[in-house]
This record gives C-alpha cells, structure tokens and sequence, in this order.
C-alpha cells in the first residue's frame, strides 16, 4: 500500500479532496511493526499524530502492583493519538500500546497538521478543545478508579484539585475519592510526616510538589 492509499483509507481523511490529500502525504510517514511490538509507553510523548492503517494494536496500563489494566483495542483505519492539548506541538500518551498483529502505521508531523487544517476555523478550535477537555476528564476517571492506590489518588487531587480538597470536609473527599476517612487520614498524616505537605487549621499545602507528583507517576 503507497502513502496515498494509506491515508485516503484513514476515517477522517475519507472525504478529503486530492489536493487536501496531497498536502498530508508531504507531511506523513508509513511504517510497519512486528506483532509484540510495543508502539510507546505511558508519560512519553511525540510530535507525531498516529494512525492505525492495518493490524491491531492494544491499549493499557498498569496499576501500581504491576498488574495489567486492558483499556481498548485501536482498530485499523483510525486515530491512535490520545490528544490533550492543541496549544502544544507535543502530545502525551496517557497509556501503554502494544502491536498485537503484524501493523502498518501512518504517522503525520502534529505542528504542521495543525497549521494546515486545526487553526483554520477559531471556533472549531475552540470545540476541539472543549472535547479534549472532556477528554481528560474521563482519562482523570480512569487514573482513579482502576490504576491509583489511595496514596495516589491523594497525591493527584492535592496536585490538580487542592482548592476544592480544601473546601471539602474530609469526609466528602473520602467519598469522592472512593477511599475510607480512615486511610485519607493515614496517607495524609504520612505526606505531613514526610513533609510533603503541611496541614494547618484543616487546610493543604503543598511543600514538595515534585514528590508529591512522583507518587502518582510512579517516578
């Protein structure tokens, strides 16, 4: 298969005209991938939108005991790219991919697909961005309820939430959290002794942010 072909049997390129199609090749990439290979792991990141032209590749990630969480499968002729910010050139992978069939890969430069095509239309920016918002909502849902331990479903509202936690009675994040008052006592109790965090009139602050994302990272 030529890159043409490759990219006109992609979902969203489908309806595009030649020389909107043109414009993609000079900006794309094919490749092929041996089954077991694995695509790229969690917390890296690319320059490149990635999609699956033929194979299967597999999407998941792993809990803090090494067990292996299954997410999805990618199927041929779509997106791969877990997109969560249109404002950078780089895009994160939220997650762990494996090949588990011989594939074939098409691979497009993020910075100039956006220049060509994204930042067009300032309102259909805007909705993408809305969507990607959303997005990262249920990827935050994910994260907490099948991959991070108590300590780190802590560690990742103090980072990204310490406003509302503060707000909050202890009990009510508990709830939120899906974790006994007894253990969010103890794991916050642990982060003041290891000053993490200090605690004053029942309210959080930070002290060691760097650590206290590395809990959830597993850095």
């Amino acid at each position: 298969m030529n890159i043409k072909d490759a990219i006109k049997s992609i979902n969203l390129f489908s309806h595009l005209d030649e020389k909107s199609i043109d414009i993609i090749v000079s900006m794309s990439h094919l490749s092929s991938y041996e089954k077991n290979t694995v695509l790229f792991y969690e917390s890296e990141s690319t320059d490149k939108l990635l999609f699956l032209v033929d194979g299967l590749l597999k999407i998941y990630k792993i809990d803090k005991y090494d067990n292996e969480i299954f997410l999805y499968y990618v199927y041929p002729n779509t997106i791969i790219s877990e997109i969560s910010n249109l404002n950078d050139n780089k895009i994160n992978c939220f997650s762990n991919s494996e090949f588990i069939r011989d594939s074939m890969l098409l691979s497009l430069d993020f910075k100039r697909f956006k220049e060509e095509f994204l930042n067009q239309d300032e309102l259909v920016l805007k909705f993408i961005n809305e969507l990607i918002y959303k997005n990262q909502q249920l990827q935050c849902i994910v994260n907490r309820e099948l991959v991070f331990d108590a300590t780190s479903k802590v560690a990742f509202m103090l980072i990204n939430d310490l406003e509302m936690f503060n707000e909050l009675k202890r009990n009510e994040v508990s709830l939120l959290l899906h974790i006994q008052p007894e253990t969010l006592s103890r794991v916050l109790k642990r982060l003041t002794r290891n000053e993490v965090i200090s605690i004053d009139k029942s309210k959080v602050s930070v002290n060691k942010e760097d650590e206290l994302r590395s809990i959830y990272l597993g850095i």
